[in-house]
């Protein structure tokens, strides 16, 4: 180069070649040392040296990232499914199905229960919410030539988040997708929760991704060639303040896991890296907006991938039974919008419908939960029939559904989703005696290995909020303990009461009305719900020694109704009236009539039937196309009453 274009012009055309390299660091040096005067000989060996250092470079970049790939393919291309027994695992890219992602964050608010969010939005379609591919989240925009940098995904547990992210590295692994990242670097909450010791950002990157620091000494420079994938941040046990000054550099420089996330979230460390975060929608606010390009929302199946799931995964015949039963429920029909839960309705529905079994056929989310329990039971009995040893089913059933129901129930008050060691033994779960568990936690209850260390959880949250749920009423009913209750004198005084389900009923609604973020709510459903005699009367199934004791209902759903005259919250109104199907009132049977026979208008409404009739129009099938507040409105209460249902309509009158 020297001998066609001479030293200056050498240097400047080395100088440009390294830009488009993106190596800008030895270019800054090349150009920095040739201003500081150096001959044209000086140059020529210069330019040679550089070229030479930048070529090792990028080839052990590439070298690299190609060992990378290997390590995430062997990591991700296998996938533990909801149904596959403990240590079965089935490749991701035979199962994966596309999930309805949006591009903006439109769940509602985010101090909602997930479920209730679910169900306001299930048949809501805006302008905003453009369907976007998770592939095509960090890719530089073709009208804007921009790219986000940083994304955050919402969604609630269970919803496919995990699953989008594990798809998103194995493209990349598998040299399918995003192929400019040089490096990508997986590392979920649920494993840095474990990591206690101080570590530099390299440190970290060598210890998991690679056998040694000589392999990664430095992380390549350019606009998104590096790749930080924080999943489920809902699950993070470290403190991020992000108010504090406390800014790291340097990525060679000791520091703590959450000094890491934070500065590499604030764009101190590694300021041109990617950085994707998932979380639950009640978890996000832990990282300020201010921080982040770009909100998307992983919303699950839509209407035709459910009904696909239900006819991938039984008969022709069956799947059209399950299909039509869930769809006259609309709450159950909402709830197969989370992956999961069409599991378990496959899993219930399956052979209650196959041997035409109507009358134990679930109708309500308690019968559903409530009949998955028992066909665990029936697989645990399955499982051990044969067995010579009698000590393999030395714990009963019902002791093992006590002990993980206590656990449920601790951790869901405390917000967790993850449970250790001393989680479990705290509430009597001997985690050596795994295989007397198995049989139930298979499918109910998920045991990983990270860094060494067992982490434990149960398949879904909705999974953990019923067994908690089952919990308070065995003690309230067998036990004769009221959770809820702090002081002596008021244990006292309610095992005295001559009405104690109805006095645990009315504790639990009081302390779910109080929660902030709502995770409470379906917890509370489930209990009303297994206090129905029906219920019970499945139960008996679970648990022989069940003493069948029955009491009215109409004190709790009087209750209910005297809460939603004056609760000001649309939403924690909607999960009340959720109560009240749990109990079968016949309160919105009676608005849904008033509707039909169009004679609603001429009524005076009171607050309670307002809110009933947002819950009947929120949950009818069919988006409505118009609304006519004329027909409805009393006033300026009932319009606010009413406004839930006003977004929910294309047009409003």
């Amino acid at each position: 180069m020297v001998e066609c274009f001479g030293p200056e012009e050498a240097v400047k055309i080395a100088v440009e070649v390294l830009r488009k390299m993106n190596q800008n660091e030895l270019a800054n040096q090349l150009e920095n040392k040739h201003k500081q005067g150096s001959t044209a000989d000086d140059s020529q060996a210069t330019v040679h040296d550089y070229t030479k250092t930048s070529q090792a470079t990028v080839h052990d970049y590439i070298k690299t990232s190609h060992k990378l790939k290997d390590k995430l393919k062997q990591d991700y291309e296998r996938i533990l499914v909801g149904n596959s027994q403990m240590g079965h695992r089935q490749y991701l890219n035979d199962i994966y199905t596309d999930l309805y992602v949006v591009e903006n964050e439109t769940g509602g608010r985010v101090n909602n229960h997930e479920v209730i969010q679910i169900e306001s939005n299930h048949n809501r379609l805006t302008a905003k919410e453009k369907p976007i591919e998770c592939n095509d989240m960090f890719k530089v925009q073709c009208d804007t030539s921009r790219r986000n940098r940083k994304v955050l995904t919402v969604g609630i547990a269970g919803v496919g988040k995990t699953v989008s992210v594990n798809k998103f590295i194995l493209d990349w692994a598998e040299g399918i997708e995003n192929q400019d990242i040089v490096f990508i670097f997986p590392l979920p909450f649920r494993t840095l929760n474990l990591i206690k010791e101080e570590y530099s950002l390299m440190d970290l990157i060598n210890k998991y991704f690679f056998s040694s620091p000589e392999e990664l000494p430095s992380l390549p420079e350019g606009d998104g060639k590096v790749m930080f994938i924080f999943d489920g941040l809902d699950e993070c046990r470290c403190t991020l303040n992000f108010k504090e000054d406390d800014k790291c550099t340097d990525v060679k420089e000791k520091t703590t896991v959450s000094k890491i996330i934070i500065n590499l979230i604030k764009t101190h460390l590694v300021p041109s890296a990617l950085i994707w975060i998932t979380s639950r929608p009640a978890a996000a606010s832990l990282i300020p907006r201010d921080y982040i390009d770009q909100v998307t929302e992983v919303r699950g199946f839509n209407d035709e991938q459910k009904e696909q799931y239900f006819k991938n995964n039984s008969s022709p015949e069956v799947s059209e039974n399950i299909i039509c039963h869930i769809r006259k429920i609309r709450s159950l029909y909402i709830m197969c919008h989370i992956p999961v839960f069409c599991w378990i309705s496959i899993t219930v529905l399956q052979p209650l419908l196959a041997q035409e079994i109507k009358d134990k056929t679930p109708t309500t989310l308690t019968g559903m939960y409530t009949r998955f329990l028992i066909s665990q039971q029936q697989q645990m009995e399955k499982k051990y029939c044969d067995d010579p040893e009698p000590k393999a089913n030395a714990r009963s059933f019902d002791e093992i559904i006590l002990k993980l129901g206590k656990l449920a129930f601790q951790q869901l008050e405390k917000g967790n989703l993850i449970f250790y060691k001393e989680d479990l033994e705290e509430c009597g779960l001997d985690v050596s005696e795994g295989s007397v568990y198995s049989g139930l936690c298979t499918q109910m209850f998920k045991e990983e290995i990270l860094l060494r260390r067992n982490v434990y959880s149960f398949v879904h949250l909705s999974v953990q909020e019923f067994l908690a749920a089952l919990y308070v009423f065995l003690m309230g009913k067998d036990k004769k303990t009221n959770p809820f209750l702090e002081s002596w004198t008021k244990k006292l005084t309610w095992k005295l009461s001559k009405k104690p389900l109805f006095k645990l009923h009315k504790a639990a609604v009081k302390k779910a009305l109080l929660s902030e973020n709502g995770h409470l709510d379906l917890f509370l459903r489930f209990l009303l719900g297994l206090s129905q005699e029906s219920s019970q009367n499945d139960l008996k199934e679970l648990l022989p020694g069940l003493k069948l004791k029955t009491e009215n209902m109409k004190n709790t759903a009087d209750y209910i109704k005297k809460k939603i005259e004056t609760e000001k919250s649309v939403e924690r109104t909607i999960n009340l009236f959720h109560c009240l199907n749990e109990l079968k009132d016949d309160f919105v049977k009676e608005i849904q009539e008033n509707l039909s026979s169009g004679n609603l208008s001429a009524q005076n409404l009171s607050s309670a039937q307002w809110s009933g009739l947002v819950f009947v129009l929120l949950m009818s099938e069919e988006t409505q196309e118009k609304f006519d507040l004329q027909k409805y409105r009393r006033s300026d209460h009932a319009l606010m009453r009413l406004l839930p249902v006003i977004k929910n309509t294309r047009i409003a009158l």
